[in-house]
């Protein structure tokens, strides 16, 4: 491959648009090559990756090593797992899921995946179609944008209200969606903004997409890390109001991002996916896909049960803690203001006023520049 052909065949920048989406991990690096190499007197301040692991204060419960040591130990998961997971994980799963829900979901509605990235583009692969398009979160994820991009799924924004704590715009959803329309996504606990939805917020959503007839992608990756006012409220207790695909992971609750263990859920309780032809579809793209590593699997079942509440929350209080800090701290900069004090997640979402700012064009400008000269890594709002 070279200079945009493939086997000298040219490909179409028109129809590739990935090519004008930049990923998390790129700008990141892009930031990192531009710290001063010559300034040697400070450590380089990282707070762009969503890596709790990046940090000495957060450490995994006891219970997670150990039971991976006690799978692998056993030499009972060496071998390959099933596509879609071992069933004792998939079990467990669902088990775990369904403490929060008024229906109980099914082995067979969980699916393994390697980490929440690959359910992602599990789901919008198994969604796409020609002409199809999706409807994303704006501040979200850019994840997403790149997955659609390689999924050739258009891509229509609705905006996320900071003064109504970052609640969606129903209108706006109602105003783009058309027959074409596969999906909305919800990320909640929200990234990049902190956000964590009501449940009468979410069951507005649920009731606009059913009016829609289209399924909502919930992202639930920081699910129960919340430690403002709103509890945390899976979507998929409105699986009775619209179908929901729960997607999540162990990586940050556990504070495990390295392990990949994340799943696809179908939380659904009127049974659209459990159509013989959706499921066959399902499993069928799964047996190209490559899971996280077996013993992980079998190690999950462990983890789930026996993982007590206070592991859950001294990671709450710490994030809580340090909430508390930076929304603060930010008061005292008067060009950095926070429209919205963070109730969850492990993400902020900052406002920029330029115009108290000499020589920064914009928010890509400043955080070269911050990293650079301060050598501070945060990344910027604009895609």
């Amino acid at each position: 491959m070279e200079n945009g052909t493939v086997n000298g065949y040219e490909m179409d920048e028109k129809q590739d648009r990935s090519r004008s989406v930049i990923s998390i991990k790129a700008i990141l690096s892009l930031l990192l090559e531009s710290v001063d190499e010559n300034n040697h007197s400070r450590s380089v301040i990282s707070l762009g990756m969503g890596d709790p692991t990046a940090h000495s204060c957060f450490h995994t419960t006891h219970v997670a090593p150990e039971a991976v040591v006690d799978a692998l130990q056993s030499g009972k998961f060496n071998g390959y797992a099933p596509p879609v997971g071992l069933p004792q994980t998939r079990r467990a799963i669902a088990e775990y899921l369904s403490r929060d829900l008024p229906y109980k979901l099914s082995s067979d509605d969980v699916f393994i995946t390697s980490g929440c990235t690959q359910a992602i583009d599990v789901a919008l692969a198994m969604l796409a179609r020609p002409g199809a398009n999706i409807l994303l979160p704006r501040p979200g994820f850019p994840i997403y944008e790149l997955c659609a991009a390689f999924r050739h799924l258009e891509v229509r924004h609705f905006d996320l209200l900071p003064e109504k704590g970052w609640e969606v715009d129903l209108d706006t959803i109602e105003a783009i969606a058309d027959q074409n329309t596969v999906a909305v996504v919800i990320i909640n606990p929200g990234n990049p903004c902190g956000n964590v939805y009501s449940y009468q917020h979410l069951k507005k959503i649920a009731e606009t997409a059913e009016k829609l007839k289209v399924l909502v992608i919930a992202d639930e990756v920081y699910g129960h890390l919340v430690f403002g006012r709103n509890p945390f409220v899976p979507m998929g207790v409105f699986g009775s109001i619209v179908p929901v695909l729960t997607l999540g992971s162990l990586s940050k609750r556990w504070v495990v991002p390295g392990w990949r263990l994340g799943w696809f859920a179908t939380s659904d309780p009127s049974g659209m996916f459990r159509n013989p032809k959706v499921v066959e579809r399902i499993k069928k793209y799964f047996d190209i896909l490559g899971g996280p590593a077996t013993f992980i699997q079998a190690a999950v079942p462990g983890i789930l049960e026996l993982t007590d509440e206070v592991f859950f929350k001294k990671t709450i209080s710490i994030l809580k803690q340090s909430s508390d800090i930076c929304f603060d701290r930010l008061k005292e900069i008067p060009c950095i203001s926070c429209p919205y004090k963070p109730e969850g997640s492990m993400a902020m979402m900052m406002k920029l006023n330029l115009s108290l700012l000499e020589d920064i064009s914009d928010d890509i400008d400043f955080c070269f520049k911050l990293a650079r000269e301060e050598l501070v890594i945060i990344l910027p709002g604009k895609k």
